[in-house]
C-alpha cells in the first residue's frame, strides 16, 4: 500500500483504510477481528470508526481487537466521529462543548485509548456556533485527547467557514473531510474538493463501491435478492435499487468499468477503488467490506495502476452535471482561465 501524509498533518495513513461501520451489526465479533487481522497483516494501519456505529458496539470491538493485539495497535491510526444521537435528550447529540465533551470521553473509553488520532465532526451542526465547536476540538488538542480533528459530509461554504474561523482564533486547523466519493456520486468536485485543496485538507471517501453497484454486483432490471445490502433491503438509502437502475448513466458507468476490469483482469471493485485513490486531494479510501474475501480483493486495489486512458475513460463516462446556477455546464469552463488569453 502507499503511504500518505493525513490531509495537512505529519502523521502517515495507508491509502486504504478499513472502515467498521458494519462491526457489531452485519459483522460480528469474530468476523470483525478477522477483517482487522486481515487488513493489518495487508500493511494498512488506518481503522475508522464512529460512536453511532452499532450504539457504541464498533467502537468497542476495535478497543478489544487493539488491546488483543499491541504490536498492531502501536502503528495503527485510529479515526472515529461524535455529533449524531447516543441517546434520547435534547443534550445527547450535536456539536456543542455540552455532547462533545460526553461523545469524545465515552468514546475514548470504549476505545480503550488515551487519545483517538483523528476526531471527527459526523456532520453539520447548524444549532452550535462554530466558534464553540472549533474551540473545544482545540482543546482537546491541547489536553492530548485528540491528536488531529476533521469533518465528515461536511458543504464546501462549511469547511472554509471553519477553517478561516479557526485560523483567526488560533486553534488547530482542521486536516481532513469524509465525504461520500464514487464514480456515481462525484458532485463534490464542484465545490467541496476545491475547498478541501484550497485549505490542504485530505479526502478520506467512503462509500467508494457506491453501496455494491460499482463492484457489479447488481443486474439491470432485477431487483437485488440475497445476502448483499441491496439484497436484504433494495430501498436502502441513497443506493436504492430503483433510482439508480432508472437512471442510463448508472449502467454506462457500470459497463465501462467492467470494460476496463476486463482489460486489466481484475475485479470491477478495484479498478472502481484505485479510480477514486487517484483523485486530487484523496488521502485514504475507506473500505467498507463484509467478508475477508471481499477485503482481500479491495486490498488488491493497491497493486493495480490504471493508465492515462483508463482514467480519461472512467472521468468522460461519469462526468457530473453542472446545475444551471450560474450558467450550467458552460460555468465549469469559467472556474480557471487560460493564461495565453481568449474565451
Amino acid at each position: 500500500m502507499q503511504y500518505r501524509n493525513l490531509g495537512n498533518s505529519g502523521a502517515v495513513i495507508t491509502h486504504l483504510c478499513l472502515g467498521t461501520m458494519t462491526f457489531g451489526n452485519e459483522a460480528s465479533e469474530k468476523e470483525s477481528f478477522a477483517l482487522m487481522d486481515a487488513y493489518a497483516a495487508a500493511g494498512g494501519n488506518f481503522l475508522d470508526t464512529a460512536d453511532v456505529y452499532s450504539a457504541g458496539v464498533s467502537e468497542e470491538i476495535v478497543g478489544r481487537w487493539l488491546k488483543a493485539n499491541p504490536d498492531a495497535a502501536k502503528q495503527m491510526v485510529i479515526a472515529s466521529k461524535g455529533r449524531f444521537p447516543m441517546g434520547k435528550g435534547p443534550n445527547d447529540l450535536g456539536l456543542s462543548r455540552r455532547h462533545l465533551a460526553d461523545a469524545l470521553d465515552a468514546s475514548l473509553a470504549r476505545l480503550d485509548v488515551d487519545r483517538i488520532d483523528l476526531y471527527q465532526m459526523h456532520a453539520w451542526d447548524a444549532l452550535t456556533p462554530i466558534e464553540e465547536t472549533l474551540r473545544f476540538l482545540d482543546d482537546a488538542v491541547s489536553a492530548g485527547k485528540i491528536g488531529y480533528y476533521g469533518f465528515s459530509n461536511y458543504l464546501g461554504w462549511q469547511i472554509t467557514k471553519a477553517v478561516h474561523v479557526a485560523k483567526a482564533q488560533g486553534f488547530a486547523a482542521p486536516v481532513t473531510l469524509q465525504p461520500q466519493y464514487n464514480l456515481l456520486v462525484r458532485d463534490i468536485e464542484h465545490e467541496i474538493v476545491p475547498a478541501c485543496l484550497d485549505a490542504g485538507m485530505g479526502l478520506l471517501p467512503w462509500s467508494p463501491l457506491g453501496g455494491g453497484w460499482l463492484a457489479g454486483k447488481y443486474k439491470r432490471d432485477t431487483v437485488p435478492t440475497g445476502s448483499t445490502r441491496l439484497g436484504e433491503d433494495p430501498g436502502r438509502g441513497m443506493e436504492a435499487y430503483a433510482p439508480r437502475n432508472a437512471q442510463e448513466k448508472t449502467w454506462d458507468v457500470i459497463e465501462t468499468v467492467q470494460k476496463i476490469a476486463t482489460a486489466h483482469g481484475v475485479s470491477a471493485a478495484q479498478v472502481s477503488l484505485a479510480w477514486v485513490a487517484a483523485q486530487p486531494a484523496v488521502t485514504s479510501v475507506i473500505l467498507g467490506a463484509r467478508t475477508t474475501k471481499q477485503l482481500k480483493d479491495n486490498l488488491a486495489s493497491a497493486d493495480l495502476k490504471l493508465t492515462d486512458d483508463d482514467l480519461a475513460e472512467l472521468d468522460r463516462v461519469s462526468r457530473p452535471e453542472m446545475d444551471d446556477y450560474p450558467y450550467g455546464p458552460a460555468g465549469i469552463d469559467q472556474r480557471n482561465r487560460n493564461i495565453a488569453g481568449g474565451r
